[in-house]
């Protein structure tokens, strides 16, 4: 694909390694001088392990993805791709530090984001049915979250559109994005992954997107996704009470749930929690998803899900490099219970949601009405347990 001018624009608030300043005329000596120094400079530079990115060199020529040219091999051509959406570089600024032209450089760049879109699918598997040891080793959720395999979020990742079509891609802010919508494992992958609408669409929409389409959310038979409330509580989602304190921000350390809707959503927020630490770490790797880069719109929402699968991919490689450390221990997860005060009513209240959540969704009143059930009993089974603590008077 031929560059654009939008594609040559200056960069914006890049984060380039500073060394890359000093690049010599060689842009293919400085890149093995990178893959044949510390690892350290491989993670700052082409964001991840030498030997991960070594793989991923051969998984994209063994298939027949990407191959050497007369000037440029593989290893340097994912380097630049690396660059781009590892550092927020435009073209031109890539175009200056590698001393290629900017065709050359926009052609390779569609070439490696074409072969990664290729092998996506290989790298958002469904999660494992078998109890996540973040469960079944914390006694706030198991068994009550046995069945639990991740949890389910949406972003809004800024996008660049022609003045034209801008008004359908802007979200309730007044910004330009797209609306994303991922669901997480406890391993900090990314189960599934769609990008693409428009940032006036509601969650409501996504969502019903998400499970209704051909390629859609696929829930393991007899488990479900943690959803927050801007989604509806239905087979295969457990959804927070409404009209209830959720987000952890809410429950400050010590503080003690007031009934039984409280402590499940305060629950359900920690271990939900995943989606930020998965999305966390996907932007500390991949800056550009924090800006609106000025490609086709095809382009980018073709990034968001080749950033998501390197992700995966760099993620089961070296589970446990920089940026993952970085999001592996979430400080709100290791938040404290205490004990309810011994006068404390034991009854949790009703908390029902408006019937405007489940308008144009796929499931009928019994399927509602037993992921509701669902709830309520898991629930119940929590504050049981949470009070039988309760100093008698």
């Amino acid at each position: 694909m031929e560059s654009s001018d939008e594609e040559n624009d200056a960069v914006i608030g890049n984060h380039a390694p500073k060394e890359l300043t000093r690049l010599s005329s060689s842009s293919a000596k400085f890149v093995d001088e990178v893959l044949n120094g510390p690892n350290q400079r491989c993670l700052d530079n082409f964001r991840m392990d030498k030997q991960v990115f070594y793989k991923l060199c051969d998984i994209l020529e063994t298939k027949g993805l990407l191959r050497d040219t007369n000037r440029i091999k593989i290893e340097e051509q994912l380097a630049m791709f690396m660059f781009i959406i590892g550092h927020n570089l435009r073209i031109r600024a890539v175009q200056e530090l590698f001393h290629y032209s900017g065709e050359t450089i926009s052609r390779h760049f569609n070439n490696v984001l074409n072969a990664i879109m290729s092998i996506s699918k290989e790298y958002f598997q469904p999660p494992s049915s078998d109890v996540h040891s973040v469960i079944s080793q914390d006694c706030r959720f198991f068994p009550y979250f046995k069945d639990c395999v991740g949890a389910v979020d949406g972003i809004y990742v800024p996008v660049t559109v022609g003045v034209d079509e801008q008004g359908p891609f802007r979200n309730q802010d007044g910004l330009l994005s797209q609306n994303v919508l991922a669901a997480c494992s406890f391993d900090l992958k990314f189960c599934y992954v769609l990008a693409g609408w428009e940032g006036s669409a509601t969650n409501l929409q996504v969502f019903n997107s998400a499970i209704t389409r051909r390629n859609k959310l696929q829930v393991p038979e007899g488990k479900y996704y943690l959803v927050d409330n801007k989604y509806p509580n239905v087979p295969g989602f457990i959804a927070p009470y409404p009209r209830t304190p959720y987000h952890s921000k809410h429950f400050p350390s010590g503080y003690h749930p007031q009934d039984a809707c409280e402590l499940f959503n305060q629950r359900h927020s920690l271990l939900r929690n995943v989606t930020s630490q998965t999305f966390g770490a996907l932007k500390e790797r991949f800056p550009i998803l924090m800006a609106a880069p000025s490609y086709p719109l095809q382009t980018q929402v073709k990034l968001v899900v080749a950033a998501c699968a390197l992700h995966n991919y760099i993620r089961g490689e070296k589970p446990d490099d920089w940026i993952f450390k970085m999001y592996d221990k979430d400080a709100s997860f290791t938040m404290e219970e205490s004990l309810p005060p011994s006068k404390m009513e034991i009854h949790p209240k009703t908390n029902v949601e408006t019937h405007n959540q489940y308008q144009g969704l796929s499931f009928n009143a019994d399927e509602i009405a037993l992921a509701s059930q669902l709830r309520v009993s898991m629930t119940t089974e929590m504050w049981n347990k949470y009070i039988q603590d309760i100093p008698l008077m």
